[in-house]
């Protein structure tokens, strides 16, 4: 089948997911698996080799995540209702000088954000962000952009959320070499974030508060209760005073086991080549290191909870998780069709990308996460969509592919904006209008896959195979 068409073919496809999506308000998972199996069939093959390509790209990113993604939802859900959660944010933000109060809160985002979802983060940290925007005299726009950053940073590069978990069985590279460069990567797009963000807000009159503050909204008059209120709403075990919660480093330790046997693995590997230790590859299984973190939340939640709680919270996260893996499981199947056709080499050419310039490839990774992101909203979708559509062609550049994972991840968290439910929590937990929310929540993520692009650039061009 000549390119033209195969291209035509995935335009056709894209274009199912988002009329699923967008105009539909279809699951993702359902609109994902109509389109793999349309590219099956428009590209040559039969409707049952099309229908068992699409099975078995779901059963092997079931096998490659599905576990280590099921068990990290419970580990944030623990940590979220124990008030483990709550009491790492404090403890980082209570760590940092007043000057710098604001990169607390970005920093805050970040940590939490990697074994807690997006959503429950902003909520937890938003009382906090808004109380130091008082002691700062600073307006509402500070807190919500730092703190949107950082929670967008960690939970599209950091393992165990779905994506960068997903990227290295996609890419074929360890999750530890994901862990490592996401960190990396992670932690300076913070801190420039907060740095670039802050000067706009200080240096320009891009804030408006009589068009970008909500003033109808009842957050607007009463912000921190109404926050704080939210916290505490949905489960009477989440109210607690600072003696029924865990402490700092036992809240840590669900968080920082899973990451330390999975930097074990990349570290052994390093030391010991091919000869590594069966102790030490058993540890770094992404599957036993968050299973290691969840039986330490869980052990906090009988604590803290009491065995009904923790039933309750497991329950909860199940819920979660059962969407996620849906989603996830989809996102294999349309990359196992994606695989299957070949289309990522067809599209190069028929771009005219030369895969030896590294460049032009991690830009083209990145335009494609960002055509997603853009038109229908969510940032797992379209991580895992151009992640599918770059991996066949990864082994023809000259470059790790971690660093392609990153620009197509970096692409799929670009501009979240009214189709993006962060986008709502951001804009109505803040008290903010439409305006406000893409100036705060919109304008920092975007501020921050740039710089996220930036650092990818650099590595893969002073370390590209590194």
């Amino acid at each position: 089948m000549s390119s033209t068409l195969l291209v035509f073919n995935l335009v056709i496809s894209i274009a199912i997911i988002l009329i699923g999506i967008v105009l539909l308000k279809a699951n993702p998972a359902l609109s994902m698996v109509l389109a793999s199996l349309y590219m099956g069939v428009s590209s040559g093959f039969t409707w049952a080799e099309s229908a068992g390509i699409i099975s078995t790209g779901f059963g092997n990113m079931m096998t490659d995540i599905g576990l280590p993604i099921g068990l990290g939802v419970i580990l944030g859900q623990l940590l979220s209702d124990t008030g483990a959660a709550q009491v790492i944010a404090e403890s980082i933000v209570s760590k940092f000088k007043k000057e710098i109060a604001i990169y607390a809160v970005g920093v805050a985002g970040f940590v939490l954000s990697i074994p807690v979802f997006f959503d429950v983060t902003f909520i937890i940290l938003i009382p906090i962000g808004i109380a130091i925007a008082k002691e700062l005299n600073k307006p509402i726009p500070f807190i919500t952009g730092a703190l949107s950053a950082g929670a967008a940073i960690a939970h599209s590069l950091v393992p165990p959320t779905p994506t960068p978990l997903a990227a290295g069985d996609i890419f074929g590279f360890s999750t530890g070499t994901m862990l490592i460069v996401g960190l990396i990567v992670g932690a300076i797009a913070v801190t420039a974030t907060v740095f670039i963000y802050s000067k706009i807000l200080t240096k320009t009159k891009y804030w408006n508060p009589e068009k970008d503050i909500n003033h109808s909204s009842p957050v607007t008059e009463k912000l921190a209760s109404l926050a704080t209120e939210e916290i505490a709403a949905s489960d009477e075990n989440r109210i607690r005073t600072s003696s029924d919660k865990p402490g700092f480093l036992f809240s840590m330790c669900p968080i920082v086991i899973p990451v330390l046997c999975i930097l074990s693995g990349t570290i052994g590997v390093a030391i010991y080549g091919e000869n590594l230790p069966q102790f030490i590859e058993f540890m770094s299984n992404k599957l036993i290191a968050i299973l290691l973190g969840t039986i330490v939340a869980y052990l906090i939640g009988y604590k803290y909870l009491g065995k009904k709680g923790v039933d309750e919270c497991a329950n909860e996260g199940l819920k979660t998780a059962g969407i996620v893996l849906l989603v996830t499981g989809a996102g294999g199947s349309f990359g196992a069709i994606i695989k299957a056709t070949d289309i990522g080499n067809h599209l190069i050419s028929a771009l005219g990308i030369d895969t030896n310039n590294v460049v032009m490839v991690l830009l083209f990774a990145y335009f494609i996460g960002f055509i997603f992101r853009v038109a229908q909203g969510s940032g797992t979708v379209a991580g895992l969509t151009s992640m599918a559509i770059l991996a066949p062609i990864a082994v023809a550049v000259p470059v790790h592919p971690v660093y392609i994972a990153i620009a197509c991840l970096a692409g799929g968290n670009s501009i979240g904006h009214v189709n993006d439910s962060g986008f709502w929590v951001a804009t109505n937990l803040s008290g903010l209008s439409v305006t406000g929310g893409l100036k705060t929540y919109t304008t920092a993520i975007g501020i921050s896959t740039i710089i996220e692009m930036i650092c990818v650039i650099t590595a893969a061009l002073l370390f590209p195979m590194a």
